[in-house]
């Protein structure tokens, strides 16, 4: 299968684009409170003008339910979009019908539908409200990767009422899948990765699948304290999921089988208390006490991911390492962050908090490749499919 590219549209020439982003970004008061998903459509946008007679952009936002909400609504994105772009950008109160209509026939080169999401076709990939939100356009652009894994209208339905030449990948998308392909088709040796964040239970299958691939695999943050309490270590009255023990065991396993070295964490950083401590201690795993919660990895840990990432060719990272959002405890995740930045092999963060991290820490820049899906990076690390994709490479 071969991702179509902007470059492998035809018949530009006075064409009439729907084109999905992923623009659900943080609006508080009627502002953007945070544009770098805004940011990430630039290219895409700025490339489309310049060859074709109209864009209609088109998101979800926030948590609507099927049905109109003021507090998710895309007008004050279109203002943003508007700023960033340094182009007028036409806001449309409705997604489909007579005002989308109404807006193409108007004159404006850029249009902003409102949110998908009030209509509750789109999250049940209604082919109905597919061809609704598909009529007015001779081409669909899919730049929204944060959505991929969804099956969605706006991303699965609708895509595949597009014939071959008729729809793309934007820029975001292209790389995106690029990258993560990168990782799981052809990972150069050695493939080292570390996964973090709270729950076992969210990523078993990318755990497993990356444990047929990689030479070494770090295992930090909440989910960490499943893994000691399965080989009967004290927690205390740290974040653990009971449920989730067979499978700690089946990973452990897993990993002894196949020869990957597994790196659990030595020594932790534990509390009291998460906002006033008055205990934080620096313990070996087993030592915590009843009263005390896992909060990061020590600075032995620390040093031991950061040498099993020095000679890596290949990383993939995702999850912090403890409750890095309390400076206190940051510690461990910003340690990764670092480590990251330094590794000379190909390096990918794929979304979620770890994003944040690498900001935080200063360091983007210096990684291979963000992702801006965590949902769907690692789903496509586990092997999975990614509906959007799967619809623009359909024959």
């Amino acid at each position: 299968m071969s991702l179509p590219r902007l470059e492998d549209l035809r018949e530009l020439d006075g064409a009439r684009v729907l084109l999905r982003l992923d623009l659900n970004v943080p609006v508080e008061n009627g502002e953007v409170r945070d544009e770098a998903r805004i940011v990430a459509a630039l290219p895409t946008l700025r490339w489309l003008l310049e060859r074709v007679g109209l864009v209609a952009a088109c998101s979800h936002l926030g948590k609507a339910k099927g049905e109109p909400d003021p507090r998710y609504s895309l007008r004050a994105v279109a203002a943003a979009l508007e700023a960033a772009l340094d182009h007028p950008v036409h806001f449309v109160e409705d997604c489909v019908g007579e005002p989308v209509a109404r807006a193409v026939a108007g004159g404006s080169r850029l249009l902003l539908l409102e949110n998908l999401r009030f209509h509750s076709g789109e999250k049940a990939n209604d082919e109905g409200f597919a061809r609704q939100l598909a009529a007015p356009f001779s081409h669909y652009v899919n730049d929204a990767f944060g959505t991929a894994h969804r099956a969605h209208a706006s991303v699965e339905a609708a895509a595949r009422l597009f014939a071959d030449g008729r729809r793309a990948a934007g820029r975001l998308m292209e790389r995106e899948v690029a990258a993560l392909r990168r990782v799981v088709d052809d990972p150069e040796q050695p493939f080292v990765a570390v996964v973090g964040g709270a729950k076992v239970s969210t990523k078993t299958a990318p755990l497993m699948a990356l444990l047929g691939r990689v030479r070494r695999l770090a295992i930090g943050g909440g989910m960490a304290n499943t893994f000691f309490l399965a080989q009967g270590l004290e927690v205390g009255r740290s974040l653990v999921e009971a449920s989730e023990l067979e499978t700690a065991r089946k990973v452990m396993d897993r990993a002894r089988e196949r020869g990957v070295e597994l790196l659990l964490p030595g020594d932790v950083i534990a509390t009291d208390d998460l906002d006033t401590p008055s205990v934080v201690e620096t313990l070996a795993v087993g030592s915590v006490r009843p009263e005390l919660m896992i909060v990061d990895i020590g600075p032995r840990t620390r040093e031991r991911f950061t040498a099993a990432l020095a000679d890596a060719r290949t990383v993939f990272w995702n999850g912090p390492m403890g409750v890095f959002e309390k400076e206190a405890f940051a510690a461990g995740t910003m340690a990764v962050a670092e480590a990251m930045a330094a590794c000379s092999g190909f390096t990918v963060v794929g979304g979620g908090e770890s994003v944040m991290a690498v900001h935080n820490a200063g360091v983007a820049d210096r990684i291979s490749h963000v992702s801006t899906g965590g949902g769907a990076s690692l789903q496509l690390i586990a092997g999975g499919s990614l509906p959007a994709v799967e619809a623009l490479e359909a024959p």
